[in-house]
């Protein structure tokens, strides 16, 4: 969809994008309450785990080029959770809700 204002043209998401982006943002805040202290962690932990999305494996063949995705954010929170004495089912599910959106990324770089 597309808003136009003279000179200027504002592009929005489609609405389904739109009401997933509402339910993560919902659960996220929910989640949040859980916690006794440090409540925007769990934002945090989220956008950590769903941004950082890097080939680890590159090949180029005689049909194009082949790279392998990982969702390196996430490895990297799961790995500090699991060994680290301040581990809170909130920070998990926030962190897993975030390998949903990487693996979302990685679909969209196979596909496009």
């Amino acid at each position: 969809m597309e808003f136009n204002f003279g000179n200027i043209t504002i592009f929005s998401p489609s609405l389904s994008i739109t009401i997933i982006g509402g339910i993560i943002l919902f659960l996220l805040y929910r989640w949040s309450k859980e916690l006794e202290t440090g409540r925007g962690k769990v934002f945090f932990y989220f956008l950590i785990s769903s941004s950082w999305v890097a080939p680890v494996y590159y090949q180029s063949t005689e049909s194009g080029v082949f790279q392998l995705w990982a969702p390196l954010g996430f490895i990297i929170i799961f790995l500090y959770l699991f060994r680290s004495e301040k581990y809170h089912p909130a920070k998990m599910k926030a962190s897993l809700l975030g390998l949903l959106v990487a693996f979302y990324q990685i679909i969209l770089q196979y596909i496009g």
